[in-house]
Formats: C-alpha cells, structure tokens, sequence
C-alpha cells in the first residue's frame, strides 16, 4: 500500500469527459483534491500523492485542460458547470464521503459544491483560498506595490495602453510570480507541467491575462457570507508571501465555525511544495482529527513554521525556564 499504487481514467461529464487518477490504498476517507486555474491542471498538486498511504488521494483535470477534454465552447466555463462536474467525478468514483481541497480557484469550486451537495462531506481544506474576489483585488493592488518601482511602472504603462502581450509587460507579470506565486527557482517539474498543459480559454473567460488583473466572470466572485454556513471541519492554509494574503485567508478563517489555519513562513501561493514536509504534517493532522471527530482549534499560526524557527522557539523557551530556576535558586525557593 501507498503512493505508487495508482490507478487513472475517464469520466463523464456536463460538456465532456475529464481524465482522473487516484493514488493509494490507505484505509482512511479518500481526499478529492479541486486544483486551481480556473483552467491550471492537477500535475503541479501531486505532492499530495504524499498522503497516499493513509487513504486514497483522488485528482481530477478539470474540463478544458491537462488531460482531459478540451472542448471549444466558452458557456461551458462556469461555476455551476464546474458544480455539476464534480458531482459527476464523486458519483462515477463513488465516492460517498470524501474530504474535499480546494486550491486557489479550487476553493470556490470547493465552497459551492459544499453550499449545493453537503451530503457525505468529511472536511473542507481552503488552500491559498480565494473566496471573495474584490478583496482577492484589492490585496492584488498592495503587493504590486511592493515591486521594484521600474516593473510597475512597465505594468502600468502597458496596461494603459493595452498591451498585455508585449515581452516587458510579461517579464514584469513574472516578476509578480516570482514573489507571490511560486519562489522556487526553477520552478518544480511538477509546475512545468502544469504550465504546459494549462487551459488558455478557460483561465481567460473566467479569470483574465493574470493573477492580479481580474477581468473574467468570477471578477465579482463573493462567498464569505456563506462561510457562516458551513459546519463541517475546515482549515485554511497559505503562505506567508501568498498572493491569498495570511490576511484575507485568516479574515475568512474567522468567520468560519469550526476551523483551523496554518500559515507557511517560507512559501507564497504553493506551500504543498516549497514547504512539503512541513505541509504534508499539517494536512495528515488536521485529517485525523476531522475522522476522530476531535475539535478543531480556532486558530493554529504556529502550524506551518520552519523547522529552524521551531528550534528558535524551543530554545527561547529552555533560556526562559533557566532563569526562572536560577531566580528561584537564588532566593532560596
């Protein structure tokens, strides 16, 4: 049992058929993994398969890109579409219950399935979530702030004059990636392969050219006053450079009953693979907790800190203990 036990296939869906493939053999509730985009297939989620030899990691294309059905018909990318998609996966793969992630994107897909098919749902995992789009905006704005003065002016000069494809403005996009989306250099071959098998149409009629400029259908995206809504465990998590700001996602963390929140110290937008371990601990916790029926706590910020900052903490605390021993020595206690 574990990881390299695999199996893939086809299933049917509203407008087409998507490619899945699910790793592992493990005895606990399968984990149906919802990647981002819109459009930006599974492949560069497959550190999850990490989970394998607990329970049965299921991943899914997306209608549109990766390895499944590219149709060209544009009213098909919706989120209710994209609803009744996953609907079809779950009951094909029969999946009765199931934890659910969410991605990027993949937490509003993940957030209204919840809202329309609750039945046998275990969890809900919001990862780099962006669940209220003008706020997602807005945060977007600040961190392009923060770039060197010389790329922003190049965005901004670009985008007036409408010319989203010149090589500058795209070099200057890259420079916004590199900071807020993934800060591994190079880039892992899992996320390559994303790229290359990304789904163009889909990404630009729901979303836009790019991350921070939202232009598509979901430009007025908002779900946060459903959070409340929700009674099943959740946790959020997101990096410390996150383009899902640790802001916003712990902003929506409060209004979540029941839910947890781990921030990354030393990731952006893909903590599953610029801190993987540390991650992959997070994950398989708040899973078991969730399959126990233990309480989940309100708030765990601690959850994601590297492993130097762990030792920096625990040290911090012995120095603390030493003298407070010292100080009951010395007067006798």
């Amino acid at each position: 049992m574990g990881r390299e036990e695999s199996s893939e296939g086809f299933v049917n869906v509203p407008g087409g058929s998507v490619w899945y493939r699910i790793v592992g053999q493990g005895e606990g509730i399968p984990l149906l993994v919802l990647h981002g985009g819109p459009g930006y297939p599974s492949d560069y989620l497959e550190a999850l398969s990490e989970l394998g030899p607990e329970r049965r990691v299921v991943f899914y294309d997306q209608l549109g890109c990766g390895r499944s059905e590219r149709p060209d018909d544009t009213s098909l990318w919706t989120v209710e579409r994209a609803v009744l998609e996953l609907a079809a996966v779950r009951e094909a793969l029969h999946l009765s219950r199931v934890h659910l992630y969410g991605h990027s994107w993949g937490s509003m897909l993940a957030i209204d399935y919840a809202l329309t098919w609750p039945e046998g749902l275990e969890s809900l995992i919001f990862a780099s979530p962006c669940i209220k789009i003008p706020r997602w905006i807005e945060d977007a704005k600040k961190l392009r702030a923060t770039l060197p003065s010389e790329t922003q002016e190049v965005l901004n000069r670009c985008e007036a004059e409408e010319n989203l494809y010149a090589p500058e403005y795209l070099e200057a996009t890259l420079e916004y990636y590199r900071n807020f989306v993934c800060r591994i250099d190079p880039k892992p071959e899992c996320g390559v392969r994303a790229d290359n098998g990304a789904g163009g149409p889909v990404y630009q009629t729901m979303w836009g050219p790019n991350e921070f400029l939202v232009t598509g259908s979901l430009q007025d995206y908002d779900r946060s006053h459903r959070l409340v809504d929700l009674s099943i465990p959740v946790l959020y998590t997101c990096g410390h450079y996150d383009e899902a700001t640790p802001e916003t996602t712990q902003w929506y963390q409060r209004q979540t009953p029941n839910s947890a929140i781990a921030v990354f110290t030393q990731s952006s937008h893909n903590p599953h693979f610029e801190e993987q371990e540390a991650y992959k601990a997070v994950l398989e916790e708040f899973l078991g907790a969730a399959e126990k029926g233990d309480s989940i706590p309100a708030l765990s910020w601690d959850s994601g800190r590297s492993s130097e900052s762990r030792i920096f903490f625990t040290l911090l605390w012995f120095a603390f203990l030493l003298i407070v021993l010292l100080f009951a020595l010395s007067h006798g206690f």
